[in-house]
């Protein structure tokens, strides 16, 4: 039977946890979920732009994957959920941005992507939250 580990980031993490009651990241053997993440900083701030709330929230995976051991080369497969400027869709800076951002942190893998347009997100400036899996070790 696999070990559960849960892990709280350094910084927001650690006060989602002790507000909300959750952990950013589980590490189940070498497989590693972790939480939604958005382009926010430790104090919740969001960036003005929508490239630098992207590029921001790609970094908080990067902080919360460390805290469980992981790297973006081990990441599998990315969900990102997107405000919808209209309903059923969402603006084509969000895809280019997204895209740039793999294309920078996993340059040598393509992962599975879903990208979903949702009419609202947690925080009331939030335009973007990105959560990815991923397996330890595998860098085929």
């Amino acid at each position: 039977m696999s070990r559960i580990a849960f892990f709280a980031t350094p910084g927001y993490g650690e006060m989602f946890l002790k507000e909300r009651h959750y952990h950013q990241a589980v590490r189940v053997g070498d497989r590693v979920e972790i939480s939604g993440q958005g382009g926010w900083d430790d104090e919740l701030n969001f960036p003005e732009s929508l490239e630098d709330e992207i590029a921001r929230a790609f970094e908080n995976v990067e902080r919360t994957l460390a805290t469980a051991g992981a790297t973006w080369d081990d990441v599998i497969a990315v969900n990102s959920y997107h405000v919808a400027a209209a309903v059923g869709s969402f603006d084509d800076d969000h895809t280019r941005f997204m895209v740039e951002q793999v294309r920078k942190h996993l340059p040598d893998r393509a992962p599975i992507w879903t990208a979903i347009g949702v009419a609202a997100l947690a925080a009331p400036n939030m335009r973007v939250e990105i959560r990815v899996s991923a397996v330890v070790g595998d860098h085929n």
